[in-house]
């Protein structure tokens, strides 16, 4: 099942590839991909121009669902995501509030400070918002409904000052900001994308340690430690990765819908396990996010933001899992 998830994904790379304001042929994206442009123009257009894009959407959508997919373990909760930590809607806060005082305003930020600020900004407050959560729950363990609890209040907390901050803005600050906040994939750069996908890809590489512990916490925490596996420890490290991946996904391409909570569960059900996957979950987010952004900005009239395309994805399957849970509780 990894092996074709990751064929499916390499196959989806390449279609987002060659899709675009003019066409590139499939055959030629691919051999770019794999080392053999055909001609140097070929080459220029897919590694400089269209690969930015692409790879945000890979690094974006498997970061979310690896965030997801421990958000979900740790809760031992199908319905569990990092925007319940508090995390995307933390981003948001910074980045809104940098983009707001970049018009002039109360902060003044103007210019290449606004640019580099924006980023920062964003990871700064997703990273502030789950370290928040973490230290208001944690209460001589990590218990995964007090952190749900709690990660919905900061949550609500940080979308209303989101709001607020949008009424300071003029039109032109607050369009932006709404459009940043449905999860886009546009103009994307090798400046920003190529060192945030690095360090996105450390972090899932490094949670492959914490995997095994952390699917033991499935059956219960006194199975769990009778098993050998350190509990808090785990969950504490998990958590911490799963922030940072979120962080990092929200910076690059927004707070996109619905990924960090149907790819987890889609990937369990594909491999057919207890807990969901890290692995496969990282290929069906990045899978998600890539036909979502073809979906959006190829098959309308006007181009929409990505993440419409993963809540056209998404909410189907929200819909599906609450009514399956309803079912099995009734």
């Amino acid at each position: 099942m990894l092996a074709a998830l990751l064929v499916a994904t390499v196959l989806a790379c390449a279609l987002h590839v060659s899709l675009g304001g003019s066409s590139i042929d499939f055959v030629a994206v691919l051999s770019t991909l794999f080392g053999a442009p055909p001609d140097p123009r070929t080459e220029l257009a897919v590694m400089e121009f269209r690969m930015p894009r692409t790879v945000a959407a890979v690094v974006s959508g498997s970061a979310l669902a690896v965030a997801g997919a421990i958000t979900q373990t740790i809760a031992r909760n199908p319905l569990a995501s990092p925007d319940i930590l508090g995390v995307t809607a933390g981003a948001s806060l910074g980045a809104v509030g940098v983009l707001v005082l970049a018009g002039g305003g109360a902060g003044g930020l103007s210019g290449a400070a606004a640019l580099i600020g924006m980023p920062a900004a964003a990871f700064l407050g997703g990273l502030l918002a789950g370290l928040a959560v973490f230290l208001l729950a944690y209460r001589g363990l990590v218990d995964g409904y007090r952190i749900v609890l709690v990660g919905l209040g900061v949550s609500w907390l940080a979308t209303s000052l989101v709001t607020w901050l949008l009424t300071l803005g003029d039109v032109t600050n607050a369009a932006q900001a709404l459009t940043w906040m449905s999860g886009s994939l546009n103009a994307e750069e090798w400046t920003l994308v190529g060192p945030l996908s690095v360090a996105a890809l450390v972090l899932m590489v490094a949670t492959g340690f914490v995997a095994r512990p952390l699917s033991l916490t499935a059956f219960g925490e006194p199975t769990a430690i009778g098993l050998g596996a350190r509990v808090n420890r785990s969950r504490a490290l998990a958590l911490v990765a799963a922030v940072l991946l979120a962080s990092l996904a929200t910076v690059i391409a927004g707070p996109l819908a619905f990924v960090a909570l149907a790819a987890p569960q889609i990937a369990r059900m594909l491999v057919r396990s207890a807990t969901p996957p890290l692995a496969a979950s990282a290929l069906v987010g990045a899978l998600m996010v890539l036909l979502a952004d073809v979906l959006t900005a190829r098959l309308f009239p006007l181009p929409l933001p990505a993440g419409v395309g993963t809540a056209i994805i998404g909410v189907p399957y929200l819909v599906w899992l609450l009514i399956t849970t309803q079912r099995r509780t009734a």
